[in-house]
């Protein structure tokens, strides 16, 4: 007969779940610092594609500079191709007034240059033909990013033409319209020229380097939804037109119904 088992002290117990907490401790520490060593190769590695990435859009914007030059060349044959474009994109078209869109009729040329490292900036041109409106012939606007990740950006002044200022036109268009919109921004789009509050989240600059610079001719082909318009209006009107054309049709075939069903009541009455 096997001797009874050993009565275990409430001590006891407590002791050893003492000692599993403290196993259990030890090694979610020892995981904490074996996943902070993987997590720290991972940022590695993060780095180094990082690094390779950058080198690859380094050589790949080399070798489509020459493409660029070749489309300016081209687009240069289209009248009124910037503005169009312009005109045809929902968040440029935004911002243009009439009179913003009459000067972009003299625009020839547009340039997206990004810096060679590509990561410190890029710089916006805009190519003008001798206009009513401001003196300049290139106008540019640049965005750079420093050392410390601190964005900033700069661009030309504008030499505007006597009584021709079209960002002092839009502000006091706005003032006439109402005191409640006296102190909004003038919205021009050649404000954005003299806008440097928040170069790091420049959306217009965006849109034209990563949107429209990319592939231009997609928004100068969007067809205009008034000619869409009115071409449905002339179907629905020709439609309508022949609508009446069968209408009259059928009260024309009723009517020689009715008479030849006449000519026979007579010739029976002759007959009699």
């Amino acid at each position: 007969m096997s001797a009874p088992a050993a009565k275990v002290s409430k001590k006891e117990l407590n002791s050893n779940h003492d000692g599993a907490d403290e196993t259990s401790e030890k090694e979610q520490q020892e995981a904490i610092e074996h996943i902070d060593e993987v997590q720290n190769e991972i940022d590695r590695l993060n780095e180094q594609a990082s690094e390779e990435i950058l080198k690859v859009e380094q050589k790949y914007n080399k070798l489509r500079q020459p493409f660029f030059q070749k489309r300016s060349e081209l687009i240069a044959k289209i009248p009124n191709f910037w503005v169009t474009t312009f005109v045809n994109h929902p968040q440029v078209s935004a911002l243009l007034g009439e009179e913003d869109e009459e000067a972009l009729h003299y625009l020839t040329r547009v340039e997206v240059t990004e810096f060679e490292d590509i990561k410190s900036g890029y710089r916006i041109d805009f190519y003008y033909d001798e206009n009513p409106y401001f003196e300049n012939k290139v106008l540019s606007k640049e965005f750079h990013l420093n050392e410390s990740g601190d964005p900033s950006s700069k661009s030309t002044e504008i030499k505007w033409k006597s009584g021709k200022d079209l960002t002092k036109r839009s502000s006091q268009t706005q003032n006439k319209a109402g005191k409640k919109r006296q102190h909004e921004e003038p919205e021009s789009f050649f404000t954005w020229f003299t806008d440097h509050s928040d170069a790091g989240a420049d959306e217009l600059g965006e849109v034209i380097k990563d949107d429209i610079w990319p592939n231009p001719l997609q928004y100068y082909l969007v067809p205009d939804m008034d000619d869409e318009e009115g071409e449905g209006e002339d179907d629905d009107d020709d439609e309508e037109g022949l609508e009446d054309i069968d209408e009259e049709g059928d009260e024309d075939d009723g009517e020689e119904e009715e008479e030849d069903d006449g000519d026979d009541g007579e010739d029976d009455g002759e007959d009699d």
